[in-house]
């Protein structure tokens, strides 16, 4: 039984097929690469995923659970969290009180300010922020204002993790830090699915990868596979190339 799976499943704006009759899933402990042009349809589908939106039609499952008609906090209850292509902190907020919100929010246990701020602490260690734990999110830079996504989604104790383009903007070095959390999530037991365009870094981190255009799948494999795929190539890698 796959941990993740997505069945036919569709999104129309108007009469944009943002997503189209996509068939995926993820393995337990698996990174699951998901790329594709500039609006492909890759965000779309993690808001299908996490409820921010409903398939219409298709089914999702999440251990064997149909959880398509749930709403997002019973999906993150469940043990899947996500990050955001553009960040969604509380700017006025102290970066450890950010991250407490998925310690008391994300799960559905009955949990205590000094057990949120534990966990949240525990957190922000992990993604090497405990000393900013104090500090107003709004005054992070980029790199860390993507960090403490993750450690708020981390909080929540998650399955399954969705990092949306969290290597975007960053640095080389930053890339590599990042491409070292990716691997100790892995090694904590944790399944991801990530949106990325920095090719070498996917290409690196994943077991598989799906590639999106105008909504519908295209390709799926290794990343290898996915590299030498001519039609990848023509919609996307060529382009990525060419700029």
């Amino acid at each position: 039984m796959h941990l993740l799976e997505g069945e036919g499943v569709t999104r129309h704006f108007g009469g944009l097929a943002a997503v189209s009759d996509v068939d995926f899933y993820v393995d337990q402990g698996e990174i699951l690469g998901l790329i594709g042009p500039n609006g492909a349809g890759k965000t779309t589908l993690f808001n299908l995923i996490s409820a921010a939106l409903k398939p219409k039609p298709g089914k999702i499952t999440f251990n064997g659970r149909d959880i398509t008609p749930l709403p997002a906090y019973q999906i993150c209850r469940l043990g899947i969290a996500r990050t955001f292509q553009t960040v969604k902190i509380f700017p006025h907020v102290p970066v450890v009180r950010n991250v407490m919100v998925g310690a008391l929010f994300g799960t559905g246990r009955r949990t205590s300010s000094a057990e949120a701020r534990k966990k949240a602490e525990e957190a922000l260690e992990f993604v090497d922020m405990l000393t900013l734990k104090n500090t107003v999110a709004g005054d992070l830079t980029l790199a860390q204002q993507k960090r403490l996504e993750v450690a708020r989604a981390l909080a929540s104790d998650p399955k399954l993790l969705l990092l949306d383009e969290l290597m975007a903007g960053l640095t080389k070095p930053e890339v590599t830090e990042a491409l070292g959390d990716i691997a100790e999530l892995r090694s904590r037991g944790i399944t991801i699915i990530m949106i990325e365009h920095v090719m070498q870094a996917i290409m690196a981190a994943s077991d598989r990868i799906i590639v999106l255009d105008y909504g519908k799948k295209i390709a799926e494999g290794t990343p290898a596979e996915v590299a030498a795929n001519p039609k990848v190539i023509e919609v996307y890698l060529g382009e990525e190339c060419d700029a």
